[in-house]
């Protein structure tokens, strides 16, 4: 009598873990994609949050904008790991860069200055 064997042969074994690591090959850069775009996302949101956290220092400090992040106080604040800079400030306008730690990509507004309304925050 021939006893009969059940399970995978090495070869087989060696096949799975082939193709799994094929498909992680794809995957993965896929995911780091996706990780930065969230960051991306992130910074846009609090320069976002920035211009009406800026109306309201306007509308509560006699026309003029906040010259620094901390002068706003507890009105407003960047997002973990964000790091918000404000640039050049006027009576008549702002503009402020974002940039996140686990990227280096950067986000940046500019709010008046040329008779304009709040843009859309621009990445690069």
């Amino acid at each position: 009598m021939v006893a009969s064997r059940k399970g995978f042969t090495l070869i087989e074994l060696l096949i799975v873990v082939v193709i799994i690591g094929i498909l992680a090959a794809i995957a993965i850069p896929k995911f780091a994609n996706t990780k930065e775009k969230a960051y991306v996302a992130s910074m846009k949101s609090d320069l976002r949050n920035l211009v009406t956290a800026q109306e309201g220092y306007f509308s509560d400090n006699n026309s003029t904008y906040a010259a620094s992040t901390t002068a706003m106080g507890t009105n407003w604040r960047a997002s973990s790991g964000v790091t918000v800079t404000m640039g050049t400030v006027t009576t008549s306008g702002w503009s402020a860069t974002a940039g996140h730690q686990a990227t280096a990509k950067t986000c940046s507004i500019s709010v008046g200055g040329t008779g304009t309304t709040a843009d859309a925050p621009v990445c690069n």
